[in-house]
C-alpha cells in the first residue's frame, strides 16, 4: 500500500496570499480526492494550529472519524505558535492529550531562531521520556543547525522513534549543499532517526522547479545516509500544491527518486506502516 506520511488538513487556509476558495482548499476530501488519484490507501495528518486554526487537531480527529481508515491523526503539541509554548510542564500536557485522543505519535515544530536545546532541557526531556514509554512517534521538525540536540535527544532515549521533516531541512532554503555526509553522520548512525522524503518544493530556492534536478543530491545523500529502510514518503499536501501536484510529489519519489522499485515500496508506504503496528503494538500490550 502507498502510505503518505505527511500532509494537513486545515478549515481555512492558513498561509498568505489570500485564496478564493480558503475554507475548501484543504479540506479532508479534497485530500481524499487527490490520494484516490494517486492510488494513496492512508495519509497522516500533521496537524498545525496556525493561520486561524487553532482547534486543527479536533478537526483532523473529525475527518479520521469520517473516514475510517483513511488518516491517522498527529496532533501537534509544544510546537513555537503553541499558547504554553516553553512553559513548564511539558509532560502534564503529553498526558492530557493522551486522555483526551487516541493517537500513535504527534508532532513537534521547533522555531528556526532555537538551538534546540529545549530538547534536553529538563522539562523537554520529561516530555520526550513519557512519549518513549507510551511508544509514541515523534514528527520533528528541526534545522540543520539543530541536528545535534536531535543527536543528543535519540541517543539519550534510543526506544523513542523520531521522523524528520522535509529532509531534515537540508537544502537551499536552510542554505547548505551537497556536501552532508559529515553533517549526517552522527544522525544517521542512530537507528530511531528517520528522515522523510517530503517537501522538496519547500526546502528549495524559488529558482529551482519541479522536478528538482539540480537538487538531486538531496534525495541522493540522504538515501545513502539512512537508507530506504529508515526514509518515509509525504506529500506536504497542500502546502506542496504551490510547487506541484499531489501526484507529481509522489512522482518524485517513484520517477525521480534514488530508489529501486522495492525500495520506493518500503520508502512510500511499508516503513511507516510498520512504525505504526510496532507504535500499536507497544501501546496495548
Amino acid at each position: 500500500m502507498i502510505l503518505d506520511c505527511h500532509c494537513h488538513v486545515w478549515e481555512r487556509w492558513p498561509y498568505q496570499p489570500l485564496v478564493p476558495d480558503a475554507a475548501t482548499r484543504a479540506a479532508p476530501e479534497q485530500l481524499l480526492f487527490e490520494m484516490d488519484q494517486s492510488g494513496v490507501e492512508t495519509a497522516v495528518l500533521i496537524a498545525a494550529a496556525i493561520g486561524g486554526n487553532p482547534r486543527n487537531a479536533d478537526f483532523a480527529f473529525a475527518a479520521a472519524q469520517r473516514y475510517p481508515g483513511r488518516f491517522v491523526v498527529f496532533p501537534d503539541l509544544e510546537c513555537f505558535w503553541s499558547p504554553d509554548y516553553g512553559e513548564a510542564g511539558a509532560s502534564g500536557r503529553l498526558q492530557q492529550a493522551l486522555e483526551r485522543w487516541d493517537f500513535a505519535g504527534f508532532t513537534v515544530y521547533l522555531a528556526e531562531d532555537e538551538d534546540g536545546s529545549r530538547l534536553t532541557a529538563p522539562d523537554g526531556l520529561a516530555f520526550f521520556t513519557l512519549a518513549a514509554e507510551r511508544r509514541l512517534i515523534v514528527s520533528l521538525s528541526a534545522w540543520p543547525h539543530q541536528l545535534a540536540a536531535v543527536v543528543d535527544l535519540a541517543q539519550r532515549l534510543p526506544t523513542l522513534v523520531l521522523l524528520l521533516h522535509h529532509f531534515a531541512f537540508f537544502g537551499p532554503r536552510s542554505g547548505t549543499g551537497p556536501d552532508l555526509r559529515a553533517a549526517l553522520a552522527s544522525a544517521s548512525a542512530c537507528g530511531n532517526i528517520h528522515v522523510k522524503y517530503s517537501g522538496m518544493g519547500n526546502v528549495a530556492a524559488p529558482e529551482h522547479d519541479y522536478p528538482y534536478a539540480s537538487l538531486g543530491w538531496l534525495p541522493l545523500e540522504m538515501a545513502r545516509a539512512f537508507g530506504s529502510s529508515r526514509m518515509l514518503w509525504g506529500s506536504d499536501w497542500p502546502v506542496s500544491q504551490r510547487y506541484m501536484t499531489y501526484r507529481q510529489s509522489l512522482m518524485l519519489l517513484k520517477r525521480h527518486g534514488p530508489f529501486s522499485d522495492a525500495e520506493c515500496m518500503a520508502v512510500g508506504g511499508n516503513n511507516m506502516m510498520q512504525l505504526l503496528t510496532d507504535a500499536a503494538q507497544g501501546r496495548f500490550a
